[in-house]
């Protein structure tokens, strides 16, 4: 069984997702499909398509959240001994050393990354390149735009 680590604050939001989905969603794209029905001819009836389709969509989004939560690995870092190392769910400040720009980067689970929000996915190449390092040392990034090199500045647990 595939393991997804993932944060408590992850956790939680993918279980509020799935409860959505079959509470609110799921009885509403049922009832447009039988409101759809009642018009009649359902090979022309597109409004009959569309809620098939989006059936469709929260099924298939119910069956991965499932799957996800089935084998999650849920890490508190909270509960981790704080060694200075990075590891998933720690945030980490680093420096580019040619143009000097920090940036601090929380380590999460694929489903909670979002980069603009500081958040990066812990199989990123960003967090591969950084994770078992310490403050002080130096990290060589595989970017599209080629090697980027960091200075690990700060490591936050919590």
């Amino acid at each position: 069984m595939q393991r997804y680590p993932m944060t408590p604050e992850g956790h939680a939001a993918l279980e509020a997702e799935l409860k959505q989905l079959k509470t609110i969603d799921r009885p509403r794209i049922t009832a447009s499909i039988a409101e759809a029905r009642e018009h009649g001819d359902l090979k022309e009836n597109a409004e009959y398509h569309a809620a098939r389709e989006q059936q469709g969509f929260c099924e298939a989004r119910v069956r991965d959240i499932e799957a996800k939560l089935g084998g999650a690995q849920v890490i508190d870092i909270a509960t981790l001994p704080k060694e200075g190392r990075i590891v998933f769910g720690v945030t980490v400040v680093i420096e580019n050393m040619d143009t000097e720009e920090e940036k601090r980067y929380q380590i999460v689970g694929d489903d909670e990354a979002d980069f603009k929000g500081g958040k990066i996915s812990v199989n990123s190449p960003i967090a591969r390149g950084l994770i078992g390092k310490h403050k002080g040392d130096e990290a060589r990034i595989e970017t599209p735009r080629g090697v980027v090199e960091y200075e690990i500045v700060e490591v936050i647990y919590g």
